[in-house]
């Protein structure tokens, strides 16, 4: 008998050790995002406005970072610069293929494969002169030891590279180059350069 009663004391106590020991975890769980936040907060309490804001005039700008480590200072403003210039690159891109395609669709020259030929050829040469055209503007370092930059790239640049790369891939091609002449596609080009970098710019 005692031994029914001890066991009916056990399990009516188990659930409440599991739901105590569940609460303890949410609690834990809750202060940790607390105090990772509170770290962040502290971190950048003091950081330059184009940290968190990397939008200049006249350019586009994206930030770095890399943690200082046993290879010491240089290496990570180095390994800061590449992280800087890969995500100028993904942003760029994005709006070059998009403009691509709206600038195709809008002047009617061409089949989707050409429209897709032409956005990888652009993209990649915009690309390659993004790393080669980016520069350093900015430096700062956290509490922590957190290296942070800002790369830059003047727009006028990127908008030169765009309208080149898709004058040129259109030229590999006698048929599609005559379409494109006789359209006035060059002036039609300038907008949508134009327009799209300029609501980039808005946006960021």
């Amino acid at each position: 008998m005692k031994k029914v009663i001890l066991m009916l004391g056990i399990l009516t106590i188990s659930p409440i050790i599991i739901i105590g020991c569940g609460t303890a975890k949410k609690e834990i769980k809750e202060i940790t995002v607390q105090e990772q936040s509170r770290n962040i907060s502290s971190e950048l309490a003091n950081a330059p406005k184009w940290v968190l804001d990397p939008s200049i005039e006249k350019g586009l700008g994206a930030v770095g970072s890399a943690k200082i480590g046993k290879a010491g200072m240089q290496f990570a403003r180095t390994e800061a610069l590449a992280n800087g210039r890969d995500d100028l690159a993904r942003m760029i891109n994005v709006k070059v293929s998009n403009m691509i395609k709206n600038f195709c669709q809008a002047i009617g020259v061409g089949d989707n494969q050409t429209v897709d030929k032409t956005c990888s050829q652009v993209s990649k040469q915009v690309a390659s002169e993004v790393l080669s055209g980016s520069r350093q503007k900015e430096m700062w370092m956290s509490p922590s030891g957190e290296v942070y930059v800002l790369m830059i790239i003047d727009t006028n640049l990127i908008k030169q590279v765009v309208k080149d790369g898709i004058e040129s891939s259109y030229k590999n091609d006698a048929v599609l180059w005559q379409q494109f002449q006789a359209k006035n596609a060059h002036e039609e080009l300038d907008k949508e350069v134009d327009k799209e970098f300029n609501k980039f710019k808005e946006q960021k």
